[in-house]
């Protein structure tokens, strides 16, 4: 029998996606459906699902909350060190995006309250667009920034590639590239590790993350990218199968973690 950690790795890494063509759900009419269980989200299915919980999570639409719900209460029964503490995933290589806003606190003080919130609010639903368009997880918004996860159970093996799209297709989306400024001006990095991934929280609250080095890492190398500068690590470079070959190499020491990373050539 295999064990809780073993049954995420599974998962995160895609070895249930084929299953999820068995599900009886995919019968029920009609497109799009959740990647995992096949539960329509339109009419007609999708309105006599919605009440027991089939509906798209709020991290990625393209998996119902039903799904995330199971793995949360999966999570809670999972033995934990501690009494309260929920904590269930398994560490597997994916590809992390982190994009921040360069110069926010500058920009907020030349703007007005109201102005600077639906500018940031602007910054955020089109990131989640963007994000979602390639699969990735929203981990999170914090402040000024946003950050991606990209999983084989949701991108493919290719998350590394996708990842990248996903960070050009960003600083388009956000002006970079035109003549005129960006109105969000942006620094980006990407990077591909191996990481945990999973339910961290408490009995009372849990959310679903990615912790470790190579997140502190891919932070780190963000916020040295300039406005409109996609920083790339080597090792997310060779996983997505792009030459190094041409581009601008910098060997950063960031904050204890050395990295070596390529100028990509954003948009």
């Amino acid at each position: 029998m295999s064990t809780a950690e073993q049954e995420w790795k599974a998962l995160l890494s895609g070895a249930y996606v084929d299953k999820s063509d068995k599900s009886p759900l995919r019968f029920i009419p009609s497109n799009p459906r959740c990647k995992l269980c096949k539960a329509p989200f339109r009419a007609p299915g999708g309105i006599l699902l919605r009440p027991f919980g089939f509906t798209p999570w709020a991290k990625n639409p393209n998996i119902c909350g039903r799904c995330f719900k199971e793995m949360d209460m999966h999570a809670r029964r999972c033995p934990s060190p501690m009494e309260g503490e929920v904590v269930a995933g398994a560490e597997v290589e994916l590809s992390m995006l982190f994009a921040d806003v360069r110069g926010s606190s500058k920009i907020a003080r030349r703007m007005s309250v109201g102005d600077f919130t639906r500018l940031m609010s602007r910054f955020y639903e089109v990131s989640k667009q963007v994000l979602f368009e390639a699969d990735a997880i929203v981990e999170k918004f914090v402040g000024d920034e946003v950050v991606g996860l990209f999983l084989p159970f949701m991108t493919g093996p290719d998350h590394a590639g996708v990842a990248l799209r996903a960070a050009e297709d960003l600083l388009r989306a956000t002006g970079h590239g035109r003549d005129e400024e960006p109105w969000a001006p942006l620094g980006a990095a990407v990077h591909t590790g191996i990481a945990f991934v999973g339910i961290v929280g408490s009995r009372g609250t849990s959310d679903f993350t990615a912790l470790g080095d190579p997140m502190n890492l891919t932070a780190h190398l963000a916020s040295q990218a300039a406005i409109g500068e996609l920083l790339v690590t080597d090792a997310a470079m060779r996983s997505a199968g792009r030459p190094l070959d041409g581009l601008e190499h910098r060997h950063l020491s960031l904050k204890g973690h050395p990295a070596d990373a390529v100028v990509y050539p954003a948009p």
